[in-house]
Formats: structure tokens, sequence, C-alpha cells
């Protein structure tokens, strides 16, 4: 019975893998590529790229200096994030982080994961882009896990100049100034709607 159990734990970790800015929970298969709940594991994938190109441990939040996927944000997002994590503190809401930062080797092994994972490099471009055009290389994306963190940042955000920017990632949000007086701008339903991928 333990061999039997811990098989099944080795499993429901192994499969609870994910990448990039793909649906922070397990793998869904290439014939349902509807999004998993958002409360799902999160694990980025380790492989021979780490902590030092931008994987995110499990349990990291907007005021862990030491991870390089937090450190490497843009000064302004962080500065937001961390003023919008404090106010959400006073609700019981608590900001993790699922990736930052990330080096272009470690964006480009998500794209090749997504790519593998989708089926096709324009189903992937759905989920992850590429490293000349990602945000999160330039340090000007996060993804914020948990969901009551991302309903506290739908209703909060705009008041902090944080905005979701795709309607098929409500964990990615972007630094937008005006946003605090004029509230977020429209969003995009996904990456390949948005001017800046197609560079």
């Amino acid at each position: 019975m333990a061999a039997i159990a811990a098989a099944l734990v080795y499993q429901s970790q192994n499969a609870s893998s994910s990448s990039d800015a793909l649906p922070p929970s397990s793998a869904p298969s290439l014939s349902s590529l509807a999004a998993p709940p958002l409360d799902a594991p999160r694990r980025e994938p380790r492989g021979a790229l780490g902590e030092a190109n931008g994987a995110v441990p499990d349990g990291v939040t907007v005021f862990n200096d030491a991870i390089p996927a937090v450190a490497n944000l843009d000064l302004d997002l962080l500065k937001a994030l961390r003023k919008a994590a404090t106010d959400a503190a006073d609700d019981g809401v608590k900001f993790y982080v699922n990736s930052g930062w990330r080096s272009p080797e470690y964006q480009n092994q998500l794209l090749r994961e997504a790519v593998s994972r989708y089926g096709s490099e324009e189903e992937a471009a759905r989920w992850v882009a590429t490293a000349d055009t990602s945000p999160h290389v330039s340090g000007d994306a996060v993804d914020i896990g948990r969901s009551d963190a991302t309903a506290w940042l739908s209703e909060h955000g705009a008041g902090h100049g944080l905005c979701q920017i795709y309607r098929n990632e409500p964990w990615h949000y972007e630094l937008r100034p005006d946003a605090v007086d004029r509230g977020c701008p429209p969003m995009y339903a996904d990456p390949t709607h948005d001017p800046r991928m197609q560079q």
C-alpha cells in the first residue's frame, strides 16, 4: 500500500508541471485547450534552467527579493505590486508569484514546451510569447497565483496601475500607470491579438 501511495503522489506531482503563461495547473491534453482551474498546484519546469533564469519555486511572493523572477521585475511594476499586495493583505489576500522576469533562454524553453503541449506554434502562441516579444523577458509582466489574488486584482488592480492584459490569462498583469485615472484598457483575447507580439 505504501508503494502504491508513493507512486500516486509522485505521479500527481509530476503531472502538475506547467510553463510560461500557460494555465497554472496540470497540462491539458491536446484535445482540451480550455484553461484549468486557477487554484490547481503551480509548478514551472525546472529542467536545465532554474531560478537564476526565472523559474519560480512554490510559495514566492512579490516581496521575495532573493528570487530573480521577482528581483529583476521593472522597479515601477514591483513597487505597484507591493503596494497592491499590502492593500490586499488587509483583505486577507496574499499575492503569490507564479512567474515574473525570465531570461531569453528560459522563455525559449517555455515556448518549445508549449509547442509540444499544444501541438503547433500557432496554438502555443495563444499562451507563450517568443523571447523577443515576451514582456516577461523585459521584466514588464508578472503572473499572480491563486484565484483570490487575481479576483482582488480584477477589482482593485486599476487603482494601482495593474491591469490584466489578456482575457485568457487572468493571472497575467502588467503596469499601466494611466489606469489609476482612466481604468484599464480593453483586454486582448489572447497574446496573438496583441500588436506587441507581431514583431
